[in-house]
């Protein structure tokens, strides 16, 4: 056999040397990249840091008798600006921001508008808090989605739907009840969270609109970007003349300047939150954990700061929350997670019945403790009640002595 045959000939392969892995480019390009973390670090993530910022705000308004909302919003929105700009010019976060086509009179016809309505929302939101509890406040804000569609519809952005009406009535009629339970009802505190939920309503139907095109598509963070530096400029404007005249240097220092900053940093990260979990869960979780979260600050503040739950305003802001989640999910589809969620708690229970049991109870002991501490701060309960000498009594007659051992 000549030299070219043998080297034109099969070889066979070393069994000593290694193989190398077949890679699919195609398929390779398909797999999207694994997140670093699972959802559910998102989520509570996200929850954590929105009721911080609410409890927190609450806190230096009330509590602390700071009374300078705007002045408090303002600080926010600088921070916010000082942040972002600090991101676009050493980060790649906001590198999405060059896709948008951005011009003054874009900026000045668009984003000065919304960047308005963004500012009177805030104002109100931060004001709310010096008459309304923190709970009372999340049942009021539940009629969210009642605004956005009255909005859109006056805005001609949707078309009107009876049907569509008819899904967010038990919302209506849920945050009625609820109103009506409230112990601390403040009239004016109620109609500046009106305000607030209408003036977010239509500033969200606005970025609705201007989201519609293809070309202005934004993430939250670039949102604020571009939003942050106009919102702090007519926010400072407005607590020249409302409130920086009456406030002194000694009601910051009440405060803490370590706690302001504490505050606006918390603020800056629940934006940044809201962009990973965006980014890695779907519609149905932001919405499930929207309600989650509520549901936990109104638990929260009557642990924190005792604010009174009535049992008929639980009762109505249950409504309220079924009925918002109704609306966001639909019939047909709610049926669809509730039939998974019962199929894969059976599976869990067939895997696991000792700890599904533990699970149950824990859940039953927590409701019941929420439910006689909010009782027993709303007042149905009075707080001088004492039931100690009829239990004596009632003791004494069943062993016979008419009274307990010993007593006099």
């Amino acid at each position: 056999m000549s030299e070219k045959e043998r080297q034109s000939g099969e070889q066979e392969r070393d069994p000593q040397l290694p193989v190398l892995p077949v890679v699919n480019a195609e398929t390779e390009k398909a797999q999207a990249p694994k997140a670093p973390f699972h959802p559910a670090v998102y989520i509570a993530t996200w929850i954590s840091l929105s009721s911080s910022v609410i409890l927190f705000n609450k806190w230096i308004l009330d509590t602390a008798k700071f009374h300078y909302p705007i002045v408090l919003t303002t600080w926010h929105l600088l921070f916010a600006t000082l942040m972002t700009q600090l991101m676009a010019r050493f980060t790649t976060t906001l590198d999405s921001r060059k896709k948008v086509p951005m011009t003054g009179r874009i900026y000045l016809r668009t984003i000065v508008p919304i960047g308005l309505m963004f500012s009177l929302s805030l104002i109100c939101g931060n004001l709310t808090y010096l008459y309304l509890s923190v709970s009372f406040i999340q049942m009021l804000k539940a009629t969210m989605p009642i605004a956005v569609l009255i909005t859109s519809w006056v805005m001609g952005v949707s078309e009107p739907s009876l049907k569509t009406l008819g899904n967010v009535s038990l919302i209506v009629v849920g945050v009625v009840i609820a109103s009506l339970g409230e112990i601390k009802f403040v009239l004016t505190g109620f109609l500046f969270q009106c305000g607030g939920i209408v003036f977010e309503a239509i500033r969200l139907v606005m970025v609705q609109r201007l989201l519609s095109g293809s070309e202005f598509k934004m993430d939250p963070l670039v949102s604020l970007y571009y939003f942050a530096p106009v919102c702090a400029v007519m926010n400072g404007c407005i607590a020249l003349f409302i409130e920086v005249p009456r406030m002194t240097l000694a009601d910051v220092q009440n405060v803490g300047y370590f706690v302001l900053l504490a505050n606006a940093t918390i603020a800056f990260l629940l934006n940044v939150s809201v962009v990973f979990l965006i980014g890695r869960t779907s519609g149905l979780v932001m919405t499930l954990s929207g309600v989650l979260k509520d549901i936990l600050l109104v638990g929260a503040s009557i642990l924190i700061f005792r604010d009174p739950v009535s049992p008929l305003q639980a009762f109505g802001y249950t409504i309220a929350l079924f009925g918002l989640v109704y609306y966001k999910l639909g019939a047909e589809q709610l049926k669809g997670y509730l039939g998974q969620g019962q199929r894969a708690w059976a599976d869990y229970g067939v895997r696991h019945p000792a700890l599904r049991r533990v699970i149950v109870f824990g859940l039953v002991i927590v409701t019941v403790f929420v439910l006689l501490g909010g009782i027993s701060v709303s007042g149905v309960v009075p707080t001088a009640y004492d039931p100690t000498p009829y239990a004596k009594e009632k003791f004494g007659n069943v062993i016979g002595n008419g009274h307990m051992p010993g007593a006099a």
